[in-house]
């Protein structure tokens, strides 16, 4: 989602210094006991190496949990792996939120897209191009290489030699880079030789997927004028080398001698641009994408305007946005999105009327996509406010298994099963939620109720499961 994105976001980029300090400082003493050998930096090191290196990641920086923004890019990375040749690992993808055009793929198949990446693009070919490129990185272990070949020696160094490598220069705007961040990812950059594999893998993967073949050549173009604008920071797959120019004419001459029917391939843009509202309007800058969305002429006009009600909503201006909503209804009526939206932010209005309305059009969102979690959660809210609490339950427990993750799902179940005086499973959620929140005072607070709680043997299995996720997650607090 994450659900409370609009109104409770509590991770911003300036945590990055943070994060990158508490790396070095924290990690160290804490993880040094755990050491790869020398020049045998094996499968099973790379997996738990990219398990750390997740979790420190989830731990510090904003992850977008909105099913449909995180459902999207792992279907193009599903896409994109169903041509791969078999791995000895699970991919698996996460949406950061950040203004940075950026991706990266970190060792063992954990890939993180950068929101600004979306926003940047122009189709969703050009996504896909980006994230093929990152996915031959993985599938080639590049980074594993890197390592077997460096003088860095234990879990904590190569931590925090990834932190620098994937964030510290890379987000010179935030001003993260710490000297000895920087310094240790040198010895795991990726080597011209690597680059250049990874622009031939990712873009074979890319054709093979049935993606338009100029899109990686052309997200590659699109960075590098962004560059030339701006001065934030851009991928390491672009700033590295200085033969960024002579590359990107390599994938294009490339491209230019595949088959006809490869060449010209359209891009499908429906999901493509749906997405990108919704990054838009819900995590950019609210003033600049209300400017887009009123001068924009490529999107639908349901899009448009829905996305001025979800920017409107968020600056406070409820009859602007209720105005928005209504006309992106009757512009789009068999668009579920729409209806997800509208319902949410009448859920969020209150006032006469808006309980009835917001039921009626979340309603109508799950009739017309069952699998949007979003709204099957505004849906759970509903039903547990008017009574319907076993109703609510089941829902709640639907959406947890497609979230696990997401904080305000367990804070809303935790207190609907408090309601019911199920003291051990309300507290347990209330614990999951703060961990996810990162909330350390919480998070032990909302746990030591958990163990007052915890009388049978399931219950004490359920803790001790609670506390393995707790105990990895507090390293990196």
């Amino acid at each position: 989602m994450c659900i409370s994105s609009l109104y409770k976001l509590k991770f911003h980029l300036r945590n990055w210094v943070v994060w990158l300090i508490c790396a070095q400082l924290a990690l160290l003493p804490a993880l040094s006991s755990t050491a790869f050998a020398f020049g045998k930096f094996t499968v099973s090191d790379e997996k738990e190496l990219g398990r750390k290196f997740s979790i420190m990641i989830k731990s510090r920086l904003p992850i977008i949990e909105d099913p449909e923004v995180k459902g999207y890019v792992r279907e193009i990375v599903a896409r994109l792996i169903a041509v791969a040749p078999p791995q000895p690992f699970e991919f698996d993808v996460n949406v950061l939120r950040s203004d940075q055009i950026n991706a990266f793929c970190s060792p063992g198949g954990h890939l993180f897209v950068f929101t600004g990446l979306i926003l940047a693009m122009e189709n969703e070919s050009e996504v896909a191009g980006v994230m093929a490129h990152e996915l031959a990185h993985g599938t080639q272990r590049h980074i594993a290489g890197s390592i077997e070949r460096s003088q860095l020696i234990g879990l904590a160094s190569v931590l925090l030699a990834l932190g620098g490598m994937f964030m510290g220069k890379d987000a010179r705007g935030a001003g993260v880079a710490t000297p000895l961040a920087v310094g240790q990812a040198a010895m795991l950059n990726y080597s011209r030789q690597d680059e250049s594999e990874a622009d031939q893998v990712g873009l074979n993967y890319l054709v093979k997927a049935g993606y338009a073949a100029q899109g990686m050549p052309g997200a590659f173009a699109i960075i590098r004028r962004d560059q030339s604008r701006t001065s934030s920071g851009i991928p390491s797959y672009l700033s590295t080398h200085p033969d960024v120019t002579s590359r990107i004419t390599d994938m294009s001459s490339r491209v230019s001698s595949m088959p006809a029917d490869v060449q010209n391939r359209k891009d499908a843009n429906r999901k493509f641009l749906h997405i990108q509202t919704l990054v838009r309007a819900k995590y950019s800058d609210p003033t600049s994408a209300l400017r887009f969305f009123e001068l924009d002429r490529k999107n639908p006009e349901y899009l448009n305007l829905m996305g001025k009600g979800i920017l409107y909503s968020r600056l406070n201006k409820v009859g602007e946005a209720n105005q928005a909503f209504e006309a992106a209804i009757k512009a789009g009526p068999q668009e579920p999105l729409v209806w997800r939206e509208a319902g949410i932010f009448q859920y969020r209005k209150g006032g006469p009327g808006s309980s009835e309305k917001a039921k009626e059009y979340l309603g109508k969102a799950v009739r017309m996509n069952p699998n949007d979690y979003l709204a099957r959660f505004y849906n759970a809210l509903i039903l547990g406010e008017t009574g319907f609490l076993s109703d609510a339950e089941s829902e709640f427990r639907e959406v947890l298994r497609y979230l696990p993750e997401d904080e305000e799902v367990h804070y809303f179940y935790g207190r609907l099963l408090g309601m019911q005086g199920k003291n051990f499973d309300a507290y347990l959620h209330l614990a999951y939620s703060s961990l996810y929140s990162n909330d350390k005072e919480q998070t032990k607070a909302n746990r030591d109720r958990v163990e007052r709680y915890a009388t049978t043997q399931a219950q004490r299995m359920a803790l001790e499961k609670f506390d393995a996720v707790y105990k990895e997650r507090k390293e990196y607090w």
